[in-house]
């Protein structure tokens, strides 16, 4: 199910990412570096079941299948429920613990809200939430819960082959 695109600054763009910390990599993401990438977006929390056994796995298998072709998978640490225990420590253990081989942010809260500030720009319903971004930077699939791998392919194939 494709949702209509969420309010971005700059018409037609796709929300830039707010995170407050982030784990497999050096560098701090921005959508705006990634220009000429396709970028899914992998919006997911470790105390979801169906990102645990289905979304997280699903999201690795397609970053191991397409970043050679120009994918960049992004996963986003989406607290919105039981933050006590979601702190970015116990985040760096499962993501050791699963072997989760793409960079990670953790989205970042805003003061004294539940909903951390990109799952609010980007409107996500919960967790798992997948979005595909193409190379110019616009906003081209969104979907919560769980999908067909096949057809999340071939919407990444269709994306990727975009000049």
């Amino acid at each position: 199910m494709t949702q209509p695109p969420p309010r971005s600054p700059t018409p037609g763009l796709a929300p830039e990412l707010a995170v407050s910390h982030w784990f497999n990599t050096e560098v701090a993401f921005s959508l705006a570096a990634l220009r000429g990438q396709v970028v899914m977006l992998h919006a997911f929390q470790m105390l979801c079941a169906g990102c645990v056994m289905q979304a997280t796995p699903q999201a690795v298998r397609l970053w191991r299948q397409f970043r050679a072709d120009g994918l960049q998978v992004i996963g986003l640490h989406t607290v919105f429920e039981h933050h006590e225990v979601m702190t970015p420590r116990a985040l760096a253990v499962y993501l050791s613990e699963f072997r989760i081989p793409f960079p990670v942010g953790v989205d970042l809260a805003q003061p004294g809200e539940r909903i951390p500030l990109t799952m609010a720009a980007y409107e996500l319903q919960g967790t798992p939430s997948t979005v595909l971004i193409d190379r110019a930077g616009r906003l081209r699939y969104q979907h919560f819960g769980q999908e067909s791998e096949s057809a999340l392919a071939g919407l990444i194939t269709g994306i990727l082959e975009e000049t």
